[in-house]
């Protein structure tokens, strides 16, 4: 029976809280107005609004979002310190020691991305309207 307990703590001691309790990715959710528009990310994912990839917790990233008979827009997406990943960092203190905060550390799991979701307003394009052209008539000679 020791010998389990200690085995446990061992693994809990080499990996992060965070780590175990959020993971190394994260979903995010991509969204646009109009819906349907095509939305590219610098990390070389693509899909169709609205939808939802994954991507690492450490990254950021921009994604661009395009449609027909619309201005394209960027949105940037940052990474912060999330309220429950530190709360699993923190957690290291109790169960992971040293080597568990390292881990939470490189694997990113102390972090989420902002926005989530990711929204982005589409401009329709200004429409151009045709210039009226004025003529001239040529003078007749007067008679």
């Amino acid at each position: 029976m020791k010998n389990i307990l200690l085995a446990g703590a061992c693994a809990l001691a080499m990996s992060g809280c965070a780590t175990i309790t959020r993971g190394t990715s994260n979903q995010v959710q991509l969204r646009s107005n109009p819906e349907e528009a095509r939305a590219s990310t610098s990390l070389g994912q693509s899909c169709q609004t609205p939808c939802t990839i994954t991507v690492g917790r450490k990254d950021e990233f921009a994604v661009k979002f395009e449609k027909d008979g619309y201005e394209p827009q960027t949105v940037e997406v940052k990474t912060q310190l999330a309220g429950s990943g530190a709360a699993g960092f923190a957690g290291n203190v109790l169960i992971g020691g040293v080597v568990g905060m390292g881990a939470d550390v490189v694997t990113g799991a102390t972090l989420e991305h902002v926005p989530n979701p990711v929204q982005a307003d589409l401009i329709p394009l200004k429409k151009i309207e045709p210039v009226a052209t004025v003529t001239r008539s040529k003078k007749r000679p007067r008679a």
